[in-house]
């Protein structure tokens, strides 16, 4: 069970890197991040940027939904994955590989709710 929950964590944090690519360019190339959308739901404009093996409105790879926030929960733009199947000590382990292992803070945060968010800015 161990590997299995690696290799999801692995895949989650890939998955969660390109998506956050994809948000950057688009901010670098527009002057702004695009408006909040829907979970699952692709946010206007960000159709090309999202590369062929990243699908937005797919299942993450840790259960739930990829959702993107701009000017809410009191940060401009972040990426969450609302309603993760993961427990409380996998999602602590994603956060040690990309953030400060700290679900409170960092850029990595638990917002409550079933939602885990990355905060760009």
């Amino acid at each position: 069970m161990r590997a299995r929950q690696q290799s999801q964590n692995a895949k989650f944090v890939n998955a969660l890197r390109l998506a956050t690519d994809a948000f950057e360019l688009y901010a670098i190339e527009n002057k702004t991040y695009p408006a909040d959308a829907f979970r699952a739901v692709v946010p206007s404009g960000m159709d090309n940027y999202f590369g062929p093996t990243f699908d937005w409105t797919a299942t993450t790879p840790i259960g739930g939904n990829w959702d993107w926030d701009f000017n809410q929960f009191g940060f401009t733009s972040g990426i969450s994955v609302v309603g993760p199947r993961a427990s409380t000590a996998q999602m602590l382990d994603i956060d040690i590989r990309i953030d400060d292992g700290n679900l409170s803070s960092g850029h990595f945060q638990d917002k409550g709710g079933s939602r885990y968010t990355s905060i760009l800015q």
